[in-house]
């Protein structure tokens, strides 16, 4: 995967060049983590200056916030009811950031990017 400037025109049908003939290696990208419900598998990966992100491949828990009690529990997935981030998501059961998921707490929406932060944290949603 590569991230550089779009290619193609302009607006006004301008054709848009390329200002290096080289590609370098900040612009590489990565496969997205495609995180699903089962047992928890973490994959690290180096980063630029030598951090370290943790794309989390499996899990079978989320934290979940109540919003109205204020009070935090860990709670078991059961199944992935909803992606708005794509309909696709949806069908493959991915997790992603805003995705839907029933719990045995009950509904609740992801609020964390555990393809790029390694955990899945979820608030309550009210019916």
């Amino acid at each position: 995967m590569y991230h550089d400037e779009i290619r193609g025109r302009t607006e006004t049908g301008g054709k848009i060049r390329p200002h290096r003939k080289v590609k370098r290696k900040g612009f590489i990208g990565r496969t997205p983590a495609k995180t699903i419900v089962g047992e928890r598998k973490i994959r690290k990966i180096r980063t630029r200056g030598g951090g370290l992100k943790i794309r989390l491949v499996q899990d079978a828990t989320v934290n979940i916030v109540d919003s109205n009690t204020n009070v935090a529990k860990r709670g078991k997935i059961l199944e992935v009811v909803e992606n708005p981030a794509n309909k696709q998501f949806t069908r493959r059961k991915l997790i992603t950031k805003g995705a839907l998921l029933l719990t045995d707490e009950g509904l609740v929406r992801v609020t964390s990017r555990p393809g790029q932060n390694g955990i899945i944290n979820a608030v309550k949603v009210e019916k």
